[in-house]
């Protein structure tokens, strides 16, 4: 199979296209005969080499953690899926999916929402598994609730903007001044220009903050949470001896893969509760995913980032 792969760490030019052979399955998984794939964060700054001390990858190494395909062989145990279904799913490390084929735990996939093109499907699981455990999971978010969720116009924040207005929140949201109506398009309610306004300086009393820039960012989002409230970020580890002084409930989130959520998130998705964003696709080729890390990495893209597998 073809995959587009990194042989050491470095900038975009390692993205180099390799012949692999097709992954072989275990008795618990799906083989899913790619359609599409999407660009994350993650994705760059594993080939930049900032979490070689956290996981220890092996070379080759194929990127990726977005699935969108048809089902194309099944293990001997499985038995939600069968061959020609279409999927979608967050597969496991190190399955990495700028690929033809990828082997997935059938505990990890769900069935792609007939609503949703592949491109569409394969931008979602990600970044919508990230803000659905942000909101739901950690957040417990409710209706009435007052959600401030940074860069809304990303992979996470659009998607979080959506499933936050889904459970009936209040959700405010920042983003560059030339996303306000696409942030408004979402159904945020209060629109916050990072570029010309201080959020602390207009937010207060929040019940949730979710933070997707770390950093700055990260540390004065604090001020604006209510006592009992909740901070999570999904980039830095917030400061723990503040959030107790400021009687507020903050951590840091690394994402679980999820089948069940991901349908959960698919069943929003089949009722327009909440729509994909794909703001650019790409080709599966080392040009295209090196020019797809390259916008990734300004983190001005609007949507998500999409490579077309075929």
């Amino acid at each position: 199979m073809k995959a587009i792969v990194i042989e050491q760490y470095g900038g975009a030019e390692e993205l180099v296209e390799k012949e692999l052979p097709k992954p072989v399955i275990q008795d618990n998984q799906v083989l899913i005969e790619m359609r599409a794939t999407s660009i994350n964060p993650i994705d760059w700054k594993v080939r930049e080499g900032y979490l070689k001390e956290m996981i220890p990858f092996e070379f080759p190494l194929i990127l990726g953690w977005d699935a969108a395909g048809v089902v194309s062989e099944i293990g001997e145990d499985v038995t939600n899926f069968k061959v020609g279904d279409e999927v979608f799913a967050r597969p496991a490390m190190p399955s990495g999916t700028y690929s033809e084929y990828v082997a997935v735990e059938e505990d990890l996939v769900a069935l792609k929402p007939k609503s949703l093109s592949f491109e569409e499907a394969a931008s979602v699981p990600l970044a919508g598994l990230t803000a659905w455990q942000c909101l739901v999971d950690f957040g417990q978010i409710k209706e009435g609730d007052k959600v401030l969720i940074h860069a809304g116009s990303g992979g996470v924040g659009s998607l979080g903007i959506q499933i936050a207005k889904s459970f009936g929140a209040h959700v405010i949201s920042t983003a560059s001044g030339k996303n306000e109506a696409f942030l408004k398009e979402l159904g945020v309610d209060e629109f916050i220009n990072y570029e010309t306004t201080d959020f602390t300086e207009v937010v207060k009393d929040v019940d949730l903050v979710v933070d997707t820039m770390g950093g700055d960012i990260l540390d004065k989002s604090q001020s604006v949470i209510k006592k009992g409230g909740r901070l999570v970020s999904i980039t830095g580890q917030p400061d723990a001896e503040k959030a107790e002084a400021n009687q507020i409930t903050a951590e840091s989130l690394w994402l679980n893969p999820n089948g069940k959520q991901l349908a959960e998130l698919g069943e929003l998705m089949e009722q327009g509760k909440v729509k994909a964003q794909v703001g650019h696709e790409f080709p599966l080729t080392a040009d295209g995913v090196r020019e797809a890390h390259e916008l990734s990495a300004t983190h001005h893209a609007k949507g998500k980032i999409v490579i077309v597998v075929k």
